[in-house]
């Protein structure tokens, strides 16, 4: 069956969300007085979301007295500069111009709340072009369970054979899998140190957007 959509994960895989991250735990460490730490510490637990980040941030347990402040902290600074340093991953403006020159719908389907996800797609400029955006709101379970895949599939009109589901984590993958689409997992995104991409099972690995060239020649082809 022919691609007719592409959906994308939002964190490290359409967006390099990392370095607004990174500034909001750095910030906070600074604000009490504390030395930066190594970017990468930070960049390495985004896939754990905000208590694994904060976590790191102050080598601190998350059952710890004091942690949940921390994290709403986290949350609160995060919503006031979510979109300052976060672009397009490189070379992801020009698959999404390719998709749409092949009359390609695309759309995104994160784990990542509303609150946050809405901003930084409005202030990016995406958010007119992506055909929708589901997150956690949405649903009753989010990813991996195949319940955000099958809403967007749904709400499209289309048969999940012929969506294709681009993501930096296990996750994605097994949403997808389990609801029927195609997979690609990215392995330029924020990936742990101790996971490897290529053992998700995904139905494509690819290590820059530009390769999902490949994946969609068919499809692309049609422009």
């Amino acid at each position: 069956m022919a691609i007719k959509a592409v959906l994308f994960d939002m964190d490290g895989t359409l967006l390099d969300t990392a370095p607004d991250f990174i500034a909001v735990c750095q910030r906070m460490r600074a604000d009490r007085g504390l030395a930066p730490i190594a970017d990468q510490h930070i960049r390495d637990e985004i896939s754990g979301g905000a208590k694994a980040m904060v976590a790191v941030t102050f080598a601190m347990d998350p059952e710890s007295p004091g942690f949940e402040a921390l994290r709403q902290e986290f949350l609160e600074l995060y919503l006031k500069d979510c979109a300052v340093h976060t672009r397009l991953f490189d070379g992801m403006a020009e698959l999404l111009a390719d998709l749409e020159k092949a009359n390609l719908i695309w759309g995104v389907v994160t784990n990542k709340p509303l609150r946050f996800a809405a901003p930084i797609m409005q202030r990016l400029g995406l958010a007119e072009r992506s055909a929708l955006l589901i997150c956690p709101d949405h649903v009753t379970n989010s990813k991996p369970d195949p319940e955000p895949l099958t809403l967007a599939c749904k709400m499209l009109d289309l048969d999940p054979a012929s969506v294709l589901f681009v993501g930096d984590d296990l996750r994605d993958i097994e949403s997808g899998r389990d609801a029927g689409t195609l997979t690609a997992a990215v392995t330029y995104g924020y990936i742990h140190p101790d996971d490897n991409p290529h053992n998700w099972g995904a139905g494509a690995v690819v290590d820059h957007p530009l390769e999902l060239r490949k994946v969609l020649d068919n499809a692309l082809c049609r422009c």
